[in-house]
């Protein structure tokens, strides 16, 4: 019979939990982020939005057909370079496209503040 850790929390006696400051900072990424997804959605849906002029320009012609298949080739080796191999350990890499939405979020909320909307 394999023999029983009695005390298998001791590792976990130094773990101190998260500050007041910290909650509040990862709030505040949260709610850029979250701006950054709504404006960008806002941006793709709209009547003669991204969408409707990608997929137009995509329609026109060959190249942009054949352009269409090496993005999705080149997003797809992105994201092969920003996961990580194994579970354990993570890269930092791969904070960037969640800075990348929270610039995006504060790009659009300096936008409502000066514009008064999207």
């Amino acid at each position: 019979m394999a023999k029983k850790d009695l005390n298998r929390y001791s590792k976990n006696a130094n773990i101190t939990p998260e500050s007041h400051l910290s909650s509040i900072f990862a709030l505040l990424r949260m709610a850029l982020m979250l701006v950054g997804i709504f404006g960008i959605t806002f941006e793709l849906f709209r009547e003669n939005g991204w969408l409707s002029k990608l997929l137009g320009n995509i329609i026109d012609s060959t190249a942009s057909t054949l352009l269409t298949v090496v993005a999705l080739l080149v997003l797809w080796l992105l994201n092969r370079m920003l996961s990580s191999p194994s579970k354990s350990e993570t890269k930092r890499i791969g904070d960037a496209p969640m800075y990348i939405m929270m610039a995006i979020g504060a790009y659009y909320l300096y936008r409502v503040f000066t514009l008064g909307g999207f």
